[in-house]
């Protein structure tokens, strides 16, 4: 009877020796379970994510509404100042039919009646001399030329020599730049002479009295000298 509860024992513990290993619990792979105060952490740090995502979209919308509004109101006064600016073609165009205006009515009053243009000679008007440097490469050379202009005895002489010397700065300045365009074959010779005499002559009128009869009768040299 021993023997056999010997043996039996021995059995007992041969199959207690070969358990599965597996079937030992794996303590180590399980992952504790989480205390209170760590969740209650994890649970703040999730909440500030959350908070900061919302003030970072709201941030961004203000942005966006703060950009659009500034471009509206520039637009807006853009369109304002634009639009109040005044055109300046139709100002352009007043000026110059309030300046003709006053040219033509100025002519007008120059003028004479026939009856008393008949009893008067044409009257002259002395220029100042204009002196210009001729076209000449390589050479300095230089003309001085000083001119009268008889005037039709239909102009009123105290008028017509008021209106004279208001526009001797403009008569002055256009004879002198022709001049600098002559050259030296361009003046010799009588006939040169007087196709610049004749060329005076067209342009002051036109000067002068655009639109209306030329009364400059003639053009002439006091002096015409060239050095």
């Amino acid at each position: 009877m021993a023997d056999a509860d010997d043996k039996e024992k021995k059995q007992d513990q041969q199959d207690s020796n070969a358990q599965d290993p597996g079937d030992e619990p794996q303590s180590k792979n399980v992952e504790p379970e989480k205390t209170g105060e760590e969740q209650e952490k994890s649970g703040e740090r999730a909440e500030k994510t959350d908070r900061k995502a919302s003030t970072g979209g709201i941030l961004q919308w203000v942005i966006t509404a703060a950009a659009v509004l500034l471009f509206a109101v520039a637009g807006f006064a853009l369109g304002r100042l634009l639009k109040g600016s005044p055109p300046p073609e139709p100002e352009t165009a007043d000026q110059d039919e309030s300046s003709q205006q006053i040219e033509s009515d100025q002519l007008e009053d120059l003028i004479v009646d026939d009856a008393s243009a008949d009893s008067q000679n044409t009257w002259h008007f002395p220029l100042e001399p204009a002196v210009a440097n001729l076209d000449v490469p390589g050479v300095t050379r230089y003309v001085r030329a000083t001119l009268i202009l008889e005037i039709s005895p239909q102009v009123d002489q105290k008028k017509g020599e008021a209106l004279l010397k208001q526009k001797t700065p403009l008569l002055k300045d256009w004879l002198t730049i022709y001049l600098a365009s002559l050259s030296l074959e361009d003046i010799r010779g009588d006939r040169n002479l007087k196709r610049i005499q004749s060329h005076i002559l067209d342009s002051f009128n036109e000067k002068l009295f655009p639109d209306a009869k030329p009364q400059i009768k003639k053009v002439l040299f006091q002096e015409f000298a060239i050095q």
